[in-house]
């Protein structure tokens, strides 16, 4: 029942934000908070009972709970939990944390309608990361869709008006692509069982035994692979990610960069490789140069924008192609690398957000060139900047070089040419986040800034986040020892162990 309680309670904690909206502007912010806390004791109870997991055709679940939903149609509410999925909803909860306490002062209109859409995030991805029958997870898939446009349409910057509804449209129109083309591949994977067996289901378990050959498989593989290309997103499915960013509140920012991209990379782990082994094996060359496509399109494309914003964006992109190298690495060594980085990343993508919202608040602009020479002034948020940007360039100490080194070590023995190629990018990331930082805190001064210290909330979300790179980056250990398990599953599909 506490896999039901995950579910439930950040839904019900939206549902009272929404009731007290009228009340203050205050209690849904408390309440909001509660409530996330509340979820994130739940999931450490069941991380320290990681260890005792249970076997069931082959899968390990810490616990799981399943109930008939649409009997005719073989649908059922499964859910469960294995060390996979418990990573994933602690990094959305304690990301969700971030975001309520990050929109403290930012957000002052219809408080209460922001909480719920927040919470309403919330439950989604956690819903999502915990389901195991297919229609249940693209149920939730789709219902992440929702909450994000009405943050990006109601609460983006006010400057932007029209913009900001019509990056929220583009956001819409990608997703519900997505969606679509996760439901034909679904619906045409529950066929081909049904055909062969008889059997009309889309529990995970059962379509794992679904063995599809041929060019029927390698269409549906790619059909799926395609819907998760655009939530990553991989170029050339991205065009909807740098302006939403951009428009986005920094709660916003925070969500996708941090959690709803991350949903994409674990939906691949978890559906797209053991459902279609033999075909991710067939086509794991395309998708690597794709990634090394990504990366370097991403790169070149954060050395030409002006946007805080929209460098990070696409320096975003640009690692998602590692992202890629690792899921079709075939290493157990590099999958566990990728939770490592996907989470460290998450943290160092979330401070570089942060802090672009509160240089806002202080220059009212996002466009570097006319920043410089805020160093002298704005000290404490110079230095946080370039410890973010150290973490980025995954410095050893961080979370992001034991996910970046496993990512390459760990790959290159298998698939030492595209490992070469993507190093060499390492540099680019260097030299672009290096021109960032000189041309804002440093140079002279172009604008008269409200130059006024970080507040104590202010200081203490980037000294957080801080603390976790460089936690994960001393105690890797934290993640390998729960997600060995099911990795080594994923890697039992591709047929290598």
């Amino acid at each position: 029942m506490s896999l039901l309680f995950l579910i439930i309670l950040p839904f019900i904690g939206g549902l009272l934000c929404l009731i007290s909206n009228n009340i203050n502007n205050f209690l849904p912010r408390i309440i909001s908070l509660f409530t996330m806390i509340l979820l994130l004791w739940t999931s450490l109870y069941l991380y320290k009972n990681g260890k005792g997991q249970i076997s069931l055709k082959h899968l390990y679940w810490i616990e799981q709970y399943q109930i008939k939903w649409i009997n005719k149609l073989g649908i059922s509410i499964h859910l469960a939990i294995d060390g996979l999925s418990i990573i994933m909803i602690l990094l959305t909860i304690l990301l969700g944390i971030l975001s309520i306490i990050c929109s403290w002062k930012e957000i002052n209109k219809n408080v209460g309608k922001f909480h719920f859409y927040l919470m309403w995030i919330i439950t989604s991805v956690i819903g999502l990361f915990l389901s195991i029958d297919l229609f249940l997870f693209f149920v939730f898939w789709e219902l992440m869709l929702l909450p994000m446009y009405f943050l990006i349409s109601f609460w983006g910057f006010n400057q932007f008006n029209n913009n900001r509804i019509k990056s929220a449209t583009i956001f819409f129109i990608y997703s519900q692509i997505s969606g679509l083309l996760m439901l034909i591949s679904i619906i045409s994977l529950v066929l081909i069982y049904y055909y062969k067996t008889g059997i009309l289901t889309f529990d995970y378990v059962n379509l794992l035994h679904s063995n599809i050959c041929g060019i029927l498989g390698f269409i549906i593989m790619i059909v799926f692979f395609i819907a998760f290309a655009i939530k990553l997103p991989i170029v050339p499915f991205h065009g909807w990610l740098p302006n939403t960013h951009i428009y986005s509140p920094t709660a916003g920012s925070i969500d996708i960069s941090g959690i709803l991209i991350k949903t994409a990379a674990y939906g691949m782990l978890r559906f797209l490789i053991p459902l279609f082994p033999i075909q991710s094996l067939i086509f794991s060359n395309i998708a690597l140069t794709v990634s090394i496509f990504t990366i370097y399109y991403g790169a070149f494309q954060a050395f030409t924008k002006n946007d805080i914003k929209e460098v990070i964006a696409y320096s975003n992109i640009s690692h998602m192609g590692f992202i890629l190298i690792a899921i079709y690495s075939k290493s157990i060594l590099a999958l566990q690398g990728l939770l490592i980085f996907m989470i460290s990343n998450a943290f160092t993508a979330s401070g570089l957000f942060i802090i672009s919202g509160q240089l806002y608040e202080r220059l009212k602009t996002r466009d570097i060139r006319y920043m410089g020479g805020l160093f002298e002034k704005l000290c404490a948020l110079s230095s946080f900047t370039l410890v973010f940007i150290i973490a980025s360039l995954a410095i050893p100490g961080t979370g992001n070089f034991i996910g970046e080194f496993l990512i390459l070590f760990g790959s290159f023995h298998k698939i030492p040419c595209v490992i070469i190629l993507a190093s060499f990018s390492l540099v680019l990331t260097a030299i672009y986040y290096i021109i960032l930082l000189h041309r804002i805190f440093y140079n002279y001064i172009k604008i008269v800034p409200l130059f006024y210290n970080l507040s104590k909330r202010e200081f203490y979300i980037l000294l957080i986040l801080i603390i976790l790179i460089i936690l994960f980056g001393f105690y890797p250990n934290i993640i390998f020892n729960i997600s060995f398990i099911p990795i080594k599953e994923i890697i039992y599909r591709y047929n290598i162990l």
